[in-house]
């Protein structure tokens, strides 16, 4: 079932509970969860909002640099696996606070399996440093393009 305010999807199961994706914050989940406990007692079956809980939190940002994960993946062995065969980012399990990070070559970091938001921060505030130290270096681009100068001689 999909409502377009807060633009979630949730998903009901025969057991009666529910799960809730898509929200932005953890209040337009609350919301949402609410809304979709009312349509179902307004299809007539009784339906009760208790238990409320986030089960799981996702976010993203840009570091804006690229990073060497070859060279990451080989001193964070212990935390982290990268087959770019397979799947192109690398996958970071950070033990505290329990986050997974997928972080990828251009920058971009995906962070999930938190309960709370602080979680999230906590987990950037970690791997930050780490990903500075293999920031990978610009090319200076006079040097790239004296590469392509063609001679009018």
């Amino acid at each position: 079932m999909r409502i377009r305010e807060p633009r979630t999807t949730a998903l009901i199961f025969s057991s009666g509970k529910m799960v809730c994706t898509g929200a932005k914050s953890e209040e337009q989940a609350r919301l949402a969860a609410r809304k979709y406990a009312r349509i179902i007692q307004k299809l007539g079956f009784e339906a009760h909002f208790k238990e409320f809980k986030i089960q799981n939190m996702v976010g993203s940002c840009d570091v804006r640099f690229h990073i060497r994960l070859e060279g990451l993946v080989l001193s964070q062995s212990h935390f982290a696996t990268y087959e770019p065969e397979l799947f192109p980012g690398l996958i970071y399990r950070m033990t505290k606070p329990k986050i997974v990070l997928l972080i990828f070559v251009s920058g971009k970091i995906v962070l999930t399996g938190a309960k709370v938001r602080e979680e999230i921060y906590e987990a950037f505030r970690n791997i930050y440093p780490i990903l500075k130290s293999f920031k990978k270096p610009e090319k200076d681009l006079r040097t790239l393009s004296n590469n392509y100068l063609v001679s009018s001689s």
